[in-house]
């Protein structure tokens, strides 16, 4: 398989940089670990709000899992390990806190200072908002591979794009990568994360492994590793020799029947919904907060340093260190956005605590 655009069009970077030892790619993985939208996946939830249970999958392991599922798939068909690894290592960069109610809600919530998607704003991220606004400076190859990696869409077979792309123009999910290896990833999302959520749901006690269909038990698997292995293998056989990356008719059949079961006994569940209002209730609070602060305060983070919300406080830090990028924008108010969507779980939580309740006061100090 070679991939359909010219090397030095992956390989280009906005910022050309001197070659080193690590390669581009292996640089880029380098890049994305140490920067710190990557240290805090690891208290973002995937599906399942649990902070207290270690075993429930986290934003940071599901990359991880891609980027092993991806690999694997990659071994298999000669293409190159490292540039899938980036990928799948900075794809979820951008996502918000509560997985894909927090998404759905910041959206809503955003709709008119542009929305948010979280393929698009993992790309902002990567190239706008990291390193207190500097970026990444990752290669084209591993942005295509970021922006266009489209987490909801299920395809029984990806081709790569065969035209070079402005990805900064991208506001959808309608964009294909332009390397097979991007291909890679985007089906390996979904391998990583149809049998861990199943996995989860039984974890937490939401299904039973009984209430699994018989039918994909025998076919796909009973377990998260076994689901795993079945498509990976199926993945490599029907794309040796194609030009495109592929499942087989039989196993995207059955993959469709894994998401819809996923979705009304799973993601659809009473328990989850409830959750989900709930978050839905405490980023709306939060964010109405913070766009009133930003409307009153604007630039002035002496304003923001006074409050007595340590929330309002890391706002105006994380501001004032992008004021350029603001400035530079349609929607100034788009840093209430980049903001809350790079929160933790535990910061919203703390953060819409802090806002919503009263301070606890010792009334025994009063005379």
């Amino acid at each position: 398989m070679k991939n359909p655009l010219p090397d030095e069009l992956y390989h280009f970077r906005v910022n050309p940089r001197k070659p080193d030892l690590r390669g581009d790619y292996f640089r880029d993985q380098t890049a994305i670990i140490h920067a710190s939208p990557f240290r805090r996946l690891k208290h973002k939830t995937q599906v399942f709000f649990s902070p207290k249970n270690d075993h429930i999958c986290t934003r940071i392991e599901h990359v991880l899992h891609v980027s092993t599922i991806a690999t694997t798939i990659c071994k298999g068909l000669g293409l190159d390990v490292e540039l899938a690894q980036a990928i799948a290592l900075g794809h979820d960069l951008g996502h918000a806190p509560f997985g894909h109610i927090g998404e759905k809600v910041l959206n809503n919530l955003s709709k008119k200072f542009g929305g948010f998607i979280h393929e698009v704003h993992s790309l902002r991220v990567v190239d706008k908002i990291t390193r207190h606004g500097e970026g990444l400076n990752l290669t084209y190859a591993v942005r295509d591979g970021i922006v266009s990696h489209c987490g909801e869409k299920f395809q029984k077979s990806i081709v790569p794009f065969r035209k070079a792309k402005d990805l900064e123009k991208i506001r959808g999910r309608q964009s294909s990568p332009c390397t097979y290896e991007g291909c890679v990833v985007r089906l390996a999302d979904k391998i990583a994360y149809l049998g861990r959520d199943i996995e989860d749901a039984i974890t937490i006690g939401l299904i039973t492994g009984k209430d699994v269909p018989l039918n994909l038990k025998k076919n796909l698997g009973s377990t998260n590793g076994e689901i795993i292995d079945t498509l990976v293998l199926d993945v490599v056989k029907h794309s040796a020799g194609k030009d495109r990356i592929a499942l087989s008719d039989n196993k995207f059949d059955l993959i469709c029947q894994l998401r819809d079961f996923n979705y009304k006994s799973i993601y659809n569940h009473p328990i989850i919904l409830k959750s989900d209002k709930a978050i839905s209730s405490l980023l709306s609070h939060l964010f109405q907060h913070l766009y009133n602060e930003y409307k009153t305060n604007g630039d002035d983070l002496n304003a923001y340093e006074k409050s007595s919300f340590l929330v309002d406080r890391y706002f105006g830090q994380f501001h004032l260190k992008r004021a350029e990028l603001y400035r530079s924008e349609r929607f100034p108010e788009r840093c209430i956005v980049d903001f809350v969507a790079g929160m933790t779980d535990s910061f919203a939580l703390e953060s819409a605590r802090e806002i919503l309740f009263p301070q606890t006061v010792d009334y025994h100090t009063f005379p």
